[in-house]
């Protein structure tokens, strides 16, 4: 079992949370702003230890590239990954949706440019399939436009993850949040307006977001 410090810890569960509520883990400067760290750099100095320690893997170069490894608790989960197949054999065949038509699904065959075969171990949850982002309204969480947006497709969500909606004929990536009965759609760009879905609009969740692929745009 791997000895973490109180602080490792807080950062570790810190990013699990993140994991399970919007399918991405947080920025250095998320888990800096999180935490009161008064840099980045004191959030990368505790990600590299949490790597050390084989909590965590990074991935250089990309804000969101921390992947977490399973231990302690979740010894069993573990040993069940160690026994799959090398990741290698297990690539994921995922539709690329480019422009999506009004009124029509979205895995509609029309609307897939391609098929990008992609490994399972990038996404901590299996997509079905890949999104291309288009606008800069989700530019603070580092979803860009051209990425392409790995998607499971579900029709329910909680408040704070990002999904993907469709809204009479638009499909947006947004926050979900949801009071009562209403429903909004936030964007993380302060150039962006936040949208409202009133209740005779025709509103659908098409995914939550689980990933994000930038290297092939």
């Amino acid at each position: 079992m791997i000895k973490l410090t109180a602080r490792q810890e807080q950062i570790l569960n810190l990013i699990r949370d993140a994991i399970e509520n919007t399918g991405f883990p947080p920025t250095r400067a998320e888990i800096a702003a999180e935490l009161g760290f008064r840099s980045v750099n004191a959030a990368e100095e505790h990600l590299q230890a949490l790597a050390r320690k084989g909590a965590i893997e990074i991935s250089p170069g990309t804000s969101r590239g921390i992947r977490l490894r399973d231990s302690g608790s979740n010894e069993r989960e573990a040993s069940t990954q160690m026994a799959l197949p090398h990741p290698a054999l297990m690539q994921l065949s995922l539709p690329l949706v480019g422009r999506v038509a009004a009124g029509s699904p979205i895995l509609a065959q029309e609307h897939v440019e391609q098929t990008y075969n992609v490994d399972p171990s990038m996404f901590p949850v299996k997509p079905d399939y890949l999104l291309k982002v288009r606008g800069m309204s989700m530019r603070d969480v580092g979803i860009l436009d051209g990425d392409l947006l790995a998607v499971k497709k579900t029709d329910q969500a909680r408040n704070g993850q990002i999904v993907v909606a469709r809204i009479g004929d638009d499909v947006t990536v947004k926050r979900y949040r949801k009071t009562g009965s209403a429903i909004e759609l936030l964007p993380e760009n302060p150039d962006f307006k936040v949208i409202r879905v009133s209740g005779g609009e025709d509103f659908a969740l098409e995914g939550l977001a689980v990933g994000l692929v930038r290297s092939w745009h």
